[in-house]
This record gives C-alpha cells, sequence and structure tokens, in this order.
C-alpha cells in the first residue's frame, strides 16, 4: 500500500501598478464610449464601448490572479485563479525530474546561477520579511519561483531529502 501526501497552498499575486491603470482605463473608456453610444447615438462610439468592455473583462481576469500548488504523490500541479471564477490549468512539475529546491537566497542555489534558463514566476511577485520563495531548477532548462507553505516543503522533503533544501 503507498501513502499519499496530499498539499495544497495558494498564492495571492500581486497586481502591477500597469495593470491596475490598464484596467481603470479600459473600465473608463467602456463607460465613456457607451454612454456616448447610447445618449447620443453614434453606433461607431457604442460598437467602441462594447469592444472596451470586452477588453476590461480580460484585462481584469488576468490581473486578478492567484496561483494554486497542489502536492500529491511525488507530483506538484500548478493551477492559475483568475478573479477567483475560472481556473486554468498551468502545469505539472515530478518531484523525480527536480534537480534542486530551495530557498530563491539560499547558497544551494549558487552553482546554479550562472545557468541559461527559462524563469517561470508562479508566486506573489513580491519579496517579503523574510523571503518565503522557493526557487526549483526542473530537468536542466528550467527555473520556477513559487512561494509555497512550509507543509509542502516538508512534504517534498521528506520524498527528495537530498534535493530540498529550507535553510
Amino acid at each position: 500500500m503507498m501513502s499519499e501526501t496530499y498539499v495544497e497552498c495558494l498564492v495571492k499575486k500581486k497586481t502591477s501598478a500597469g495593470m491596475l491603470f490598464l484596467r481603470m482605463l479600459t473600465i473608463l473608456m467602456a463607460v465613456v464610449f457607451l454612454f456616448a453610444g447610447f445618449c447620443l447615438f453614434i453606433w461607431p462610439a457604442m460598437l467602441i464601448g462594447l469592444a472596451m468592455a470586452a477588453a476590461a473583462y480580460f484585462v481584469y481576469m488576468n490581473s486578478d490572479l492567484e496561483y494554486e500548488y497542489l502536492y500529491l504523490d511525488k507530483e506538484l500541479t500548478i493551477d492559475k485563479v483568475m478573479a477567483k471564477t475560472k481556473r486554468k490549468n498551468v502545469t505539472k512539475y515530478e518531484i523525480e525530474s527536480m534537480e534542486i529546491f530551495a530557498p530563491v537566497k539560499s547558497w544551494h542555489l549558487d552553482e546554479y546561477k550562472n545557468r541559461t534558463v527559462k524563469t517561470l514566476d508562479y508566486s506573489s511577485g513580491v519579496e517579503n520579511q523574510p523571503d518565503r520563495r522557493y526557487a526549483m531548477y526542473y530537468d536542466g532548462g528550467i527555473k520556477v519561483i513559487l512561494e509555497p507553505s512550509m507543509d509542502m516543503v516538508k512534504a517534498m522533503k521528506n520524498i527528495a531529502p537530498r534535493k530540498v533544501f529550507t535553510d
């Protein structure tokens, strides 16, 4: 009988100032053009207003993000939750293919710093004090930035004690 370890973690991504500005701009433009279209009966303005309303919806969905990490039986799954309404599976990582998992500023990562790798950031995007972000080098060419709970780090350390560091 195999014992399964299940840990779930939810991380809210900080919305950048640019995305907040874009969100406000698209909403404002949608309101102005729809108002002009309905009140002044200008059909092109109404069409532009509808297009801006659609753009505002998509900007809002992509600016209010959360990442959900799900660790289940030697597998880490990352989902993106948009505006707390829509969930999209982003990727899946096998712990066996992981090279190292350590805090972002750990000395254990020193030998990996000069590598040319694709970096994927699924963290909040904020460097807190203390910094809770971890870096995972995966399969030779990917660096993944995560912000897992300590329970998730412990579960991964139980499976791969020589690859997971908590310093």
